[in-house]
């Protein structure tokens, strides 16, 4: 059983990832995907999207990052996968499930679910242009508008020498809204001989073994779910063992909050600085009540001491114990 962390764009950067693999139980990390189009990128896309690969393809915490691939035509999504693995990428991943208009409009994402020869040809180009040590996967949905195609969908990827495919159960159409229809994918299993891993709407460890007995799959995505709880893999992986697990409360996660905010001051632009904890704090809320206190109070500050004043208060407010 493998726990991933999903590929969230504008969300799973290199920071998040590295907060949240240090809380721990994650197996293996997507990154936000390069955009192909028809030119080989310089290296220094990939070092940006991807800084694990200059500590050996990993998150300090050590859990392997692949580095995720978005577009629409074979020779490109080949030479360039190519050039991912030689610059050390454990695994090469294939976004064909984005369902943003902007993307799809430009021929990448889920659009390409209504074309599997297409699909075929990108993924077998891939394998072909990538060492075979190295992992080519595809993340895909559903269909584009309905389910209708789905076991062409996988076996076009599967007979073109994917390693592994998720499937996020639901369409394009679906978009996020719930339920995700994990059962569909239990149909799959049958014409594939390859891992096949499940993905939406995980929010907690009975949603996740819901998830993997309706599906038939032993590994799963987390994407919301593990930005609401952090901890939710951990928790997921220590339940399964038979372990008592003690689920993180507030003053801990405040410590990653920090931790983010700080790294931040670092990294962004000064009128950008308090954009990632707000975002964070969106799907903490969903959890924590003290989140919603804390976003509710600095929502409208933009400057790093103002955000950090407004930190410090929150926290002194905290139980003394914690």
């Amino acid at each position: 059983m493998q726990i991933h962390l999903a590929p969230m764009e504008g969300v799973v950067n290199a920071r998040m990832r590295a907060l949240l693999t240090a809380v721990g139980g994650i197996d293996r990390c997507i990154t936000e995907f390069v955009r192909i189009s028809d030119q080989l990128l310089p290296a220094r896309v990939f070092y940006r999207l991807c800084p694990e690969l200059m500590a050996d393809g990993r998150t300090p915490s050590g859990v392997p990052v692949y580095l995720q691939l978005l577009g629409g035509e074979p020779g490109p999504m080949a030479e360039n996968a190519a050039r991912a693995a030689s610059l050390g990428a454990l695994g090469i991943d294939t976004n064909f499930g984005c369902p943003a208009k902007c993307v799809n409009r430009h021929r990448g994402g889920s659009v390409l679910l209504d074309e599997p020869e297409l699909l075929h040809r990108i993924i077998k180009s891939m394998r072909e242009a990538v060492p075979t040590a190295i992992p080519v996967t595809a993340k895909i949905r559903l269909g584009f508008k309905d389910s209708g195609r789905l076991t062409e969908i996988v076996t076009a990827i599967n007979e073109a020498g994917a390693d592994a495919i998720t499937i996020h159960a639901r369409t394009k159409d679906d978009g996020y809204k719930p339920p995700a229809h994990w059962q569909q994918l239990a149909q799959v299993h049958a014409i594939t001989n390859i891992p096949i891993i499940a993905n939406g709407e995980v929010w907690s460890p009975a949603d996740f073994h819901r998830c993997r007995a309706q599906s038939g799959c032993q590994d799963v995505m987390l994407g919301r779910g593990l930005l609401a709880r952090p901890d939710l893999a951990l928790e997921i992986k220590s339940t399964t063992m038979g372990q008592l697990y003690q689920a993180s409360a507030w003053p801990a996660i405040l410590k990653l909050v920090e931790a983010l905010f700080e790294d931040s001051i670092l990294n962004c632009a000064p009128r950008h600085v308090g954009g990632p904890i707000k975002q964070w704090l969106g799907y903490l809320r969903r959890e924590y009540a003290e989140a919603q206190l804390l976003f509710e109070r600095i929502k409208r500050l933009n400057s790093a001491a103002d955000i950090s004043a407004a930190l410090g208060e929150h926290r002194s407010h905290l139980p003394v114990a914690a």
